[in-house]
């Protein structure tokens, strides 16, 4: 997916960089779940290619905004650690990554319309993903 060069200010390039992360890295928890523990190469295969999917060919931008160390909410908060088994682990990345292409959708909006649909498209698909997945996995303590 190519971006146009440089259609958003450095600031809001920042918010895309997290928000593309945070969509790849849930997505990822979710496809290593299903390959590793649940051995379910179709939904594993699915995730895999959706993560592909989840990308902007604006490395340049996206690199030079990142500012991880400065991040004001980069210290851990409680919510975070509550985790009681594998679906509130699988909850959680499938928020994430359901949130994350939601702000990139609605970034994509104001430069490049075909991008924003890609990143709904997306959504929609981990909607439908979690709903299958979830409603198979027993919840079972870790």
């Amino acid at each position: 997916m190519a971006a146009k060069s440089n259609p958003f200010p450095p600031d809001l390039y920042r918010v895309i960089d997290a928000n593309l992360n945070r969509l790849k890295e849930g997505v990822r928890v979710i496809e290593d779940i299903a390959r590793y523990l649940q051995n379910d190469k179709a939904l594993a295969s699915r995730l895999k290619a959706l993560r592909h999917q989840s990308r902007i060919d604006d490395l340049h931008n996206l690199l030079a905004s990142r500012d991880s160390v400065n991040d004001v909410l980069r210290p851990t908060v409680a919510s975070e650690m509550e985790r009681s088994d594998l679906q509130s682990i699988l909850i959680a990345n499938y928020k994430r990554a359901q949130e994350s292409s939601r702000v990139l959708e609605e970034l994509y909006k104001i430069v490049d319309p075909a991008l924003s649909e890609t990143f709904k498209e997306i959504r929609y698909t981990l909607y439908t993903l979690e709903k299958e997945h979830l409603l198979n996995t027993p919840s079972t303590p870790q």
